[in-house]
């Protein structure tokens, strides 16, 4: 039986299943949605499932003729997935709570479609993974060091080109004022949203997997430069025209032109990429 009649038959019973799903999982999804809200880190999690839908559409004629074979190996999945949620549930750890949906899906696409689906569905169930928020501790295990990282190149660059500055910690000290590089400066908030994006763009592009792997792993350099970029211009104009120049409106738009010039910079080098394959 093909993957489309598969659908037409079991249709009543798949919904059934969908409706369950919800059921257990609808207040997670909820909360989860209401941190991407809150959390300007993870907005990007608003559309991966969308993006997520795209992979699937991009596969649609071979999901449609692919032949349905169930497999027992998918039942292990489902029930780790499930003592997953148990246990996250219990620990009142979202993380593991959360995971445990896509783990729960890939156990019942591989246990009602059989390998076949399972390998085409692969990639778009676990890009899903994307819009699951890191757990605090990783977060600040990255951030930090990042941060710093980010405060001794701005630095350098802003003695380079002549201006008097020193640097304590996480702090530019100019002669008559001082900027703190936050974790919104650090690259944090656009590294998870620009890896995101990085590895639907690989995907999106004819691409060999050396050649994707290489625009994933440039996402990193691209935010640390781009962020770094803008911590420079926040120094340089604090410097000529004053703190509140470098401040409020400033700030916000450079953060939003900053992202934009990542995700060119990413573009490009995935259009350069593609030409070279080609």
């Amino acid at each position: 039986m093909t993957y489309k009649d598969y659908l037409h038959r079991y249709r009543f019973e798949l919904l059934l299943t969908s409706l369950l799903l919800l059921l257990l999982y609808g207040g997670i999804l909820l909360g989860m949605a209401a941190d991407w809200y809150r959390d300007a880190n993870y907005a990007h999690g608003f559309l991966v499932p969308f993006i997520a839908g795209y992979f699937v559409y991009q596969r649609r004629s071979e999901l449609a003729e692919s032949q349905v074979s169930p497999s027992v190996w998918g039942l292990p999945i489902v029930l780790l997935a499930l003592v997953q949620l148990t246990a996250g549930t219990l620990m009142r750890e979202q993380f593991t709570v959360r995971t445990s949906l896509l783990l729960l899906c890939m156990g019942m696409v591989l246990y009602f479609g059989g390998g076949a689906i399972f390998r085409l569905l692969f990639l778009p169930l676990g890009y899903l993974l994307f819009m699951v928020p890191l757990p605090y501790l990783v977060h600040d295990a990255v951030a930090f060091p990042l941060r710093q990282f980010v405060t001794m190149i701005s630095v350098g660059f802003l003695q380079i080109i002549g201006l008097t500055v020193l640097r304590e910690g996480n702090i530019i000290m100019f002669p008559a004022f001082s900027l703190e590089v936050a974790d919104a400066c650090s690259g944090i908030r656009s590294l998870i949203s620009i890896v995101a994006l990085s590895v639907a763009l690989a995907f999106l592009l004819r691409l060999s997997p050396l050649e994707r792997w290489l625009l994933v792993l440039s996402a990193v350099p691209v935010a640390i430069a781009t962020n770094a970029l803008r911590v420079i211009l926040t120094g340089v104009l604090g410097r000529y025209l004053g703190v509140a120049a470098a401040q409020g409106f400033f700030h916000e738009f450079a953060g939003l032109t900053i992202f934009a010039l990542a995700m060119v910079l990413l573009g490009a080098f995935g259009l350069l990429l593609q030409r070279r394959s080609s």
